[in-house]
């Protein structure tokens, strides 16, 4: 153009994309200086801050340099997942065992088996449904559609397994399931459990086993029985099937205690059955004599996901024949030395309303008048007729025997020797 510069359109756009990234180029400058100094920066920021918030790098704010380091926080009160199960004429006694167990923090799954009458499955579903406390609280389950148990059977197997179904379909929060009968009774409170629980890894697994059959090799293990639990309305005797059947070599069987207080993890393991291993052994044990005493215990020892987490104890105290019989000796007054002593926190078997349990309720469990053992909890008047923090435990001088216990089961190097061996 005559008189003047000529630029062409695509010129100008080379100019105007140049100027663009020019500018955009110092921006992306500024900014990675910014942020490159700022990262190298977090450390001094992250100590500041730990010192404002007194997390352990140095004393909170307000507080002297010549106090002490803030200790760690407490550990978190783990849940007890329980079943209660009874049979016939057992109600009372379940009942008694609830409250003496009982806990706003914990889980409670209730059974009676359909050897009891109607009439007493049904006052069970009514005293829980019509207490206050229970009601409010929403912690305490009644199996309605009971389930035919016979111990030396597996029908005792699969009510437990129905009662962890359970509880993991209420919820997860729980740590650890423990399966009682209505004739045990706790010789610690709740409150010195579950501060000595909080202290223990939950993948632990309190399970008593041996591999070392024994008499049980000719008694249990080879025998076939038919259990009528199965397949019949009424409990009655199992009867035993010809030939007998010779050991297995697929898995090593266990033999042990059928009380034991398991871990989620491991419950879920049985119940959700990933593994085919507790399908396969569930049907094996199907006609085994007694498969409580050894379901778990070979389900858990052949498992490599959970054999090293077995503490070889059942946590009761129970009072045997040499060798033992089907059934374990009725507890007294004569025994509560001995109960005291081995540090258990559950003992069996007891009668219905005995001396022994009165003194239990009086010198070491120290029942409320509302039947409820205190705790940390217990709010209201009457106390314990109301939830005041059901995370505040306050244990009494029966966490340091229970203390005492873990420290020789768990702590000590026998802990790993003693594991499915």
């Amino acid at each position: 153009m005559k008189g003047g510069v000529f630029f062409s359109s695509s010129t100008m756009e080379k100019k105007l994309a140049f100027s663009v990234f020019l500018i955009s180029f110092f921006i992306l400058s500024i900014f990675t200086y910014l942020n490159t100094s700022l990262l190298s920066s977090v450390p001094t920021i992250n100590s500041f801050l730990s010192k404002l918030s007194g997390d352990g790098r140095g004393p909170p704010v307000g507080a002297s340099l010549l106090t002490a380091p803030m200790p760690p926080p407490a550990p978190e009160v783990p849940c007890l997942a329980y079943l209660i199960s009874g049979s016939k004429g057992d109600l009372d006694q379940l009942w008694r065992a609830l409250h003496a167990l009982y806990h706003p923090h914990n889980l409670y799954v209730l059974h009676l088996d359909l050897d009891s009458p109607a009439t007493e499955r049904r006052e069970l579903s009514a005293l829980v449904g019509n207490h206050s406390l229970f009601s409010k609280v929403g912690n305490v389950h009644v199996i309605t559609k009971s389930n035919m148990v016979t111990y030396r059977g597996p029908t005792m197997v699969a009510n437990t397994l129905h009662a962890c179904a359970i509880l993991l379909r209420k919820t997860k929060r729980w740590d650890w399931f423990i399966n009682l009968s209505a004739s045990d009774y706790p010789l610690v409170t709740q409150d010195d459990l579950l501060f000595t629980f909080s202290k223990l890894p939950r993948h632990l697994n309190f399970v008593e086993h041996t591999s070392q059959l024994g008499w049980k090799e000719g008694e249990r293990a080879k025998p076939v029985i038919i259990d009528p639990g199965l397949y019949k309305k009424n409990k009655s005797e199992i009867f035993w099937v010809s030939p007998k059947r010779e050991l297995p070599d697929a898995f090593k069987l266990f033999t042990g205690s059928a009380w034991m207080a398991l871990s989620r993890d491991f419950v879920e393991f049985c119940v959700y059955g990933w593994d085919n291993l507790p399908r396969i052994l569930l049907m094996y044990y199907a006609n085994f004599v007694s498969s409580p005493e050894g379901y778990f215990q070979t389900v858990i020892c052949n498992s490599p996901e959970f054999n090293s987490t077995v503490v070889n104890h059942d946590l009761h105290y129970i009072s045997w024949d040499i060798p033992p019989r089907q059934h374990p000796h009725i507890l007294s007054l004569n025994d509560t030395e001995k109960m005291i002593k081995s540090n258990a926190p559950f003992a069996r078997k007891f009668k219905k309303d005995d001396v022994a349990l009165d003194r239990i309720d009086k010198e070491l469990l120290r029942l409320g008048e509302e039947n409820f053992v205190p705790g940390g909890w217990c709010s209201g008047k009457p106390l314990c007729t109301g939830v005041g923090d059901e995370m505040r435990l306050s244990p009494g001088p029966a966490s340091r025997r229970l203390a005492r216990l873990m420290e020789r089961l768990v702590r000590k190097d026998a802990f790993k020797v003693n594991q499915c061996v």
